[in-house]
Protein backbone atom coordinates (compact mmCIF):
# COMPACT_ATOMS: atom_id res chain seq x y z
CA UNK A 1 0.00 0.00 0.00
CA UNK A 2 1.50 3.47 -1.35
CA UNK A 3 1.51 6.27 1.42
CA UNK A 4 -0.58 9.06 1.12
CA UNK A 5 1.96 11.64 2.70
CA UNK A 6 5.23 12.03 3.82
CA UNK A 7 4.51 15.06 6.52
CA UNK A 8 1.23 15.69 7.76
CA UNK A 9 -0.31 19.10 6.87
CA UNK A 10 1.78 19.89 4.19
CA UNK A 11 0.85 20.75 0.43
CA UNK A 12 3.14 17.83 -0.63
CA UNK A 13 4.56 17.45 -4.84
CA UNK A 14 5.54 14.21 -6.09
CA UNK A 15 8.46 14.59 -8.20
CA UNK A 16 9.61 11.65 -10.67
CA UNK A 17 11.08 11.48 -14.13
CA UNK A 18 11.61 8.83 -17.08
CA UNK A 19 13.80 8.31 -19.98
CA UNK A 20 16.94 9.03 -17.85
CA UNK A 21 18.18 5.37 -19.23
CA UNK A 22 17.51 6.18 -22.64
CA UNK A 23 19.91 6.80 -25.86
CA UNK A 24 17.23 8.81 -27.46
CA UNK A 25 14.69 11.29 -27.16
CA UNK A 26 14.25 14.13 -24.09
CA UNK A 27 13.94 12.97 -20.46
CA UNK A 28 10.73 13.96 -19.31
CA UNK A 29 9.64 14.82 -15.42
CA UNK A 30 6.40 15.59 -13.77
CA UNK A 31 5.17 17.15 -10.28
CA UNK A 32 1.69 16.27 -8.73
CA UNK A 33 -0.23 17.25 -5.90
CA UNK A 34 -2.56 14.48 -4.95
CA UNK A 35 -5.83 15.57 -3.13
CA UNK A 36 -5.87 14.28 0.34
CA UNK A 37 -7.45 10.89 0.35
CA UNK A 38 -6.22 9.59 -2.56
CA UNK A 39 -6.58 6.28 -3.71
CA UNK A 40 -6.53 3.87 -6.81
CA UNK A 41 -5.93 0.12 -6.62
CA UNK A 42 -4.13 0.51 -9.95
CA UNK A 43 -1.25 2.75 -8.95
CA UNK A 44 2.41 2.16 -8.43
CA UNK A 45 5.42 2.39 -9.56
CA UNK A 46 5.02 3.21 -13.62
CA UNK A 47 7.74 1.00 -14.01
CA UNK A 48 5.27 -2.04 -12.39
CA UNK A 49 2.41 -1.31 -14.37
CA UNK A 50 0.84 -2.29 -17.86
CA UNK A 51 0.91 0.13 -20.71
CA UNK A 52 -3.10 -0.18 -20.51
CA UNK A 53 -3.23 0.59 -16.80
CA UNK A 54 -0.57 3.56 -16.77
CA UNK A 55 -2.66 4.74 -19.47
CA UNK A 56 -5.75 4.41 -17.39
CA UNK A 57 -4.13 5.65 -14.20
CA UNK A 58 -3.05 9.09 -16.63
CA UNK A 59 -6.64 10.11 -17.10
CA UNK A 60 -7.28 9.53 -13.88
CA UNK A 61 -4.78 11.92 -12.16
CA UNK A 62 -4.67 14.25 -14.75
CA UNK A 63 -8.48 14.37 -13.79
CA UNK A 64 -8.50 14.65 -9.80
CA UNK A 65 -5.20 15.79 -9.02
CA UNK A 66 -5.27 18.97 -7.16
CA UNK A 67 -2.56 20.20 -9.74
CA UNK A 68 0.22 18.44 -12.20
CA UNK A 69 2.56 19.22 -14.47
CA UNK A 70 5.09 17.61 -17.09
CA UNK A 71 8.28 19.26 -18.44
CA UNK A 72 10.73 17.72 -20.71
CA UNK A 73 14.55 18.51 -21.67
CA UNK A 74 16.15 17.96 -24.79
CA UNK A 75 18.60 15.52 -26.29
CA UNK A 76 20.38 18.13 -27.35
CA UNK A 77 20.45 20.10 -23.87
CA UNK A 78 21.05 16.72 -22.40
CA UNK A 79 24.71 16.49 -24.10
CA UNK A 80 24.90 19.99 -23.09
CA UNK A 81 24.39 19.77 -19.30
CA UNK A 82 24.68 16.04 -19.04
CA UNK A 83 21.66 13.72 -18.00
CA UNK A 84 21.47 14.35 -14.30
CA UNK A 85 21.44 17.91 -14.50
CA UNK A 86 19.07 17.37 -17.46
CA UNK A 87 16.70 15.52 -14.91
CA UNK A 88 17.13 18.12 -12.40
CA UNK A 89 16.15 20.58 -14.55
CA UNK A 90 12.82 19.07 -15.87
CA UNK A 91 11.45 18.53 -12.12
CA UNK A 92 12.56 22.25 -11.58
CA UNK A 93 10.21 23.07 -14.69
CA UNK A 94 7.25 20.81 -13.67
CA UNK A 95 7.61 22.15 -10.30
CA UNK A 96 7.13 25.68 -12.05
CA UNK A 97 4.44 24.99 -14.06
CA UNK A 98 2.11 23.58 -11.26
CA UNK A 99 -0.75 26.11 -10.38
CA UNK A 100 -0.37 25.38 -6.74
CA UNK A 101 2.78 26.63 -4.78
CA UNK A 102 3.97 22.67 -2.76
CA UNK A 103 5.10 23.23 0.22
CA UNK A 104 7.53 20.08 0.58
CA UNK A 105 8.76 17.86 -2.90
CA UNK A 106 9.33 14.30 -2.65
CA UNK A 107 11.72 13.57 -4.98
CA UNK A 108 12.45 10.09 -6.49
CA UNK A 109 16.06 9.30 -6.07
CA UNK A 110 18.71 10.12 -3.46
CA UNK A 111 20.01 13.45 -4.92
CA UNK A 112 18.29 16.43 -6.65
CA UNK A 113 19.40 20.11 -7.13
CA UNK A 114 17.55 23.24 -8.16
CA UNK A 115 17.12 26.86 -8.02
CA UNK A 116 13.36 26.32 -6.51
CA UNK A 117 13.18 27.55 -2.79
CA UNK A 118 10.82 24.94 -1.72
CA UNK A 119 12.28 22.15 0.78
CA UNK A 120 12.63 18.83 -0.90
CA UNK A 121 13.44 14.93 0.62
CA UNK A 122 14.81 12.90 -1.53
CA UNK A 123 13.63 9.38 -1.73
CA UNK A 124 15.25 6.23 -2.88
CA UNK A 125 12.80 3.76 -4.76
CA UNK A 126 10.06 6.65 -3.80
CA UNK A 127 7.92 5.14 -6.89
CA UNK A 128 7.03 2.46 -5.19
CA UNK A 129 6.51 4.46 -1.66
CA UNK A 130 4.61 7.08 -1.67
CA UNK A 131 1.44 7.73 -3.90
CA UNK A 132 2.68 11.45 -5.26
CA UNK A 133 5.14 9.94 -6.53
CA UNK A 134 4.00 7.53 -8.37
CA UNK A 135 1.40 9.52 -9.79
CA UNK A 136 4.55 11.72 -11.17
CA UNK A 137 6.18 8.52 -12.33
CA UNK A 138 2.77 7.57 -14.30
CA UNK A 139 2.70 11.03 -15.91
CA UNK A 140 6.57 11.27 -16.86
CA UNK A 141 6.58 7.85 -18.80
CA UNK A 142 3.15 8.13 -20.41
CA UNK A 143 4.12 11.71 -21.80
CA UNK A 144 7.44 10.55 -22.73
CA UNK A 145 5.81 7.69 -24.77
CA UNK A 146 3.57 9.12 -26.36
CA UNK A 147 6.36 11.41 -27.63
CA UNK A 148 8.37 8.65 -28.61
CA UNK A 149 5.50 6.93 -30.83
CA UNK A 150 5.33 10.38 -32.45
CA UNK A 151 9.26 10.44 -33.14
CA UNK A 152 8.86 6.96 -34.31
CA UNK A 153 6.30 7.78 -37.16
CA UNK A 154 8.94 9.42 -38.81
CA UNK A 155 12.00 7.32 -37.54
CA UNK A 156 10.63 3.76 -38.23
CA UNK A 157 13.78 1.86 -38.36
CA UNK A 158 14.89 2.24 -34.49
CA UNK A 159 11.82 0.48 -33.60
CA UNK A 160 10.97 3.30 -30.51
CA UNK A 161 7.13 1.87 -30.79
CA UNK A 162 8.56 -0.77 -28.90
CA UNK A 163 11.48 0.59 -27.27
CA UNK A 164 10.89 4.10 -26.66
CA UNK A 165 14.33 4.92 -27.24
CA UNK A 166 15.57 2.81 -24.51
CA UNK A 167 19.01 0.77 -25.33
CA UNK A 168 17.60 -2.54 -26.74
CA UNK A 169 19.42 -4.89 -29.04
CA UNK A 170 17.44 -3.87 -32.02
CA UNK A 171 17.79 -0.09 -30.91
CA UNK A 172 21.83 -0.87 -30.64
CA UNK A 173 21.74 -2.43 -34.44
CA UNK A 174 19.41 0.09 -35.88
CA UNK A 175 21.85 2.91 -34.70
CA UNK A 176 24.79 1.00 -36.28
CA UNK A 177 23.14 0.28 -39.46
CA UNK A 178 21.82 3.67 -39.79
CA UNK A 179 23.57 5.81 -37.55
CA UNK A 180 21.81 8.74 -35.26
CA UNK A 181 19.12 10.42 -35.87
CA UNK A 182 18.45 14.30 -34.73
CA UNK A 183 16.97 12.64 -31.58
CA UNK A 184 19.51 10.50 -30.67
CA UNK A 185 21.70 12.03 -26.75
CA UNK A 186 25.44 12.21 -28.96
CA UNK A 187 27.35 12.60 -24.98
CA UNK A 188 25.45 8.70 -25.15
CA UNK A 189 28.23 7.17 -27.40
CA UNK A 190 31.01 6.99 -24.80
CA UNK A 191 32.19 7.75 -21.27
CA UNK A 192 32.57 6.75 -17.77
CA UNK A 193 28.71 6.18 -15.97
CA UNK A 194 26.76 6.49 -19.89
CA UNK A 195 25.25 3.91 -21.76
CA UNK A 196 27.44 3.01 -24.82
CA UNK A 197 25.79 3.05 -28.36
CA UNK A 198 28.35 0.58 -29.84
Amino acid sequence: MLKAFFRTGAVEAGCDEAGRGCLAGPVFAAAVVLPEGFLHPLLNDSKKMTARDRDTLREVIEREAVAWAVESVSAARIDEINILNASFEAMTGAVRKLRVSPELLLIDGNRFRTTLDIPYECIVGGDGIYSSIAAASVLAKTHRDELMERFAADYPEYGWRQNKGYPTKQHREAVARHGLSPHHRKSFRSGAGQQLLF
